[in-house]
C-alpha cells in the first residue's frame, strides 16, 4: 500500500479541534454543556442516594435505575471535563493512549446504557405479564448477573475498536481531530492506511447492540400493551401504564437521538460539520441530563421521597409550615398518602411516616 510522504508516523499526541467553524464562540458554547453536566451529576447522584437509603426502593426497577444513573454519571464525566478544557482553557492536546481510552469509555458506556434499558424493559414485561413470578425471577442475584453481563458485553464488544486503531495504524494524515472528544470514526478518518476493517467493525457493533436491544425492547412492550389492554378495569390499565411511562420516555429519547445522529453523520453530507459535532455532543449529554428529571417527575415513589428529602428547616431544625403547603400544592394529595403533618411542641410541623396498619395506636 502506498503511503504519502506527508504522513505522520506513530504520533504520540492528538489535538482536539473542538467545533470547527465555531472556535471564536466556543467559550460561550461551553456554558450550556457545563450546565447540563452539573444537572446530570446532581440529579443522578440524588437518585443514587434515594435508592441507597430508602428500603422501599430496593426493588428491581429502582436497582436498574441506579445502574442507569451510575452509567450516566460515568458517560458525562468521560466527555465533559476534557471538552471544557478545549473550550475554556485552550488545552486541546491529548495523548493518543488517553484519546483511545476516552473513545473506549464513551462507546462502552453507550452500549451499557442500551443494555440497562433492555433489562428495565424485561423487568416491566415480567412485572406486568407475570406479576406472581416477578419476585422469584428478578432476585438480587439475577439482577447482579444482568448488570455484570451488560457491562462485560459492552466492554468486550468495544475493545477491538481500541485494538484495531492502536495496533493497525502507524501512519496518519494529520493529528488534528475535528471534534470536541475522541470519537471512533473521527480518529479512524485520520489514518493514512486502509480503514475498511475499522468501519465494518464499528457498524457491526452499532447494529449488534442497537439492533438486538431495540428488538427485544419493542417485543417486550408489544406484549405489555397486549396484556394491559386485556385488563377489565380502566384504573388497572392506567396504573400499569404509569409504571412504564418513565421508561418509555427515556427509551424513546435515547434511541431517537442515537439514530438521528447516526443517519445524519453518514447521509447528511450537505449539513455543515459544526452541526454534526454540536449534535453528537448534545446527544451524548441529553440522556444523563434528562433521565433523572424524567424519573423524578414520572415515578411516584421517587417524588414522595424527594419531598421528604427537600423539606425546609428553620434555625431550630423544625420543619416550617411552608414546606408542607408547598408539598401539597406541587403534588396531589394521593401522592402523599404515606406522609402526614404533626404539630410539635414549639410550633411548626414536621413530616413523618405513619403506619396505617390495624395495629397502629393513636
Amino acid at each position: 500500500m502506498h503511503i504519502p510522504n506527508s504522513t505522520i508516523f506513530m504520533p504520540s499526541i492528538f489535538t482536539l479541534r473542538g467545533i470547527p467553524g465555531l472556535e471564536s464562540v466556543q467559550c460561550w458554547i461551553g456554558i450550556p454543556f457545563f450546565a447540563m453536566y452539573l444537572i446530570a451529576i446532581i440529579g443522578n447522584s440524588l437518585l443514587l442516594i434515594l435508592i441507597k437509603t430508602e428500603r422501599s426502593l430496593h426493588e428491581p426497577m429502582y436497582i436498574f435505575l441506579g445502574m442507569l444513573a451510575v452509567t450516566d454519571i460515568a458517560l458525562a464525566t468521560s466527555i465533559v471535563p476534557k471538552m471544557l478544557g478545549v473550550f475554556w482553557f485552550h488545552a486541546p492536546e491529548i495523548y493518543i493512549d488517553s484519546c483511545l481510552f476516552q473513545m473506549w469509555l464513551i462507546h462502552t458506556f453507550q452500549c451499557t446504557e442500551s443494555g440497562i434499558l433492555l433489562a428495565m424493559a424485561l423487568d416491566r414485561y415480567v412485572a406486568i405479564c407475570y406479576p406472581l413470578r416477578h419476585a422469584t425471577i428478578f432476585t438480587h442475584q439475577v439482577i447482579t448477573q444482568i448488570g455484570t453481563i451488560v457491562t462485560l458485553r459492552a466492554a468486550i464488544l468495544v475493545a477491538p475498536c481500541f485494538i484495531l486503531i492502536k495496533f493497525r495504524f502507524q501512519f496518519y494524515h494529520t493529528t488534528v481531530i475535528s471534534h470536541s472528544y475522541c470519537e471512533h470514526m473521527a480518529i479512524v478518518k485520520l489514518a493514512a492506511e486502509d480503514i475498511r476493517i475499522n468501519k465494518i467493525y464499528g457498524l457491526f457493533v452499532a447494529f449488534t447492540v442497537a439492533g438486538m436491544d431495540l428488538t427485544f425492547i419493542t417485543l417486550s412492550y408489544v406484549q405489555i400493551f397486549i396484556t394491559v389492554f386485556r385488563l377489565p378495569q380502566k384504573e388497572a390499565r392506567l396504573k400499569a401504564f404509569n409504571t412504564c411511562t418513565a421508561h418509555i420516555c427515556v427509551f424513546l429519547q435515547f434511541y431517537l437521538l442515537s439514530f438521528f445522529s447516526f443517519f445524519t453523520h453518514r447521509f447528511g453530507s450537505h449539513i455543515p460539520p459544526y452541526i454534526h459535532i454540536l449534535f453528537s455532543s448534545f446527544y451524548l449529554l441529553v440522556p444523563p441530563f434528562l433521565n433523572p428529571l424524567v424519573y423524578g417527575a414520572k415515578t411516584k415513589k421517587i417524588r414522595i421521597h424527594l419531598v421528604k428529602l427537600f423539606h425546609l428547616r428553620d434555625s431550630s431544625g423544625v420543619v416550617t409550615e411552608i414546606s408542607v403547603s408547598l408539598s401539597f400544592s406541587i403534588f396531589p394529595p394521593q401522592f402523599l398518602c404515606p406522609i402526614t403533618t404533626e404539630k410539635i411542641k414549639g410550633g411548626g410541623s414536621s413530616l413523618r411516616e405513619v403506619d396505617f396498619s390495624p395495629d397502629t395506636k393513636p
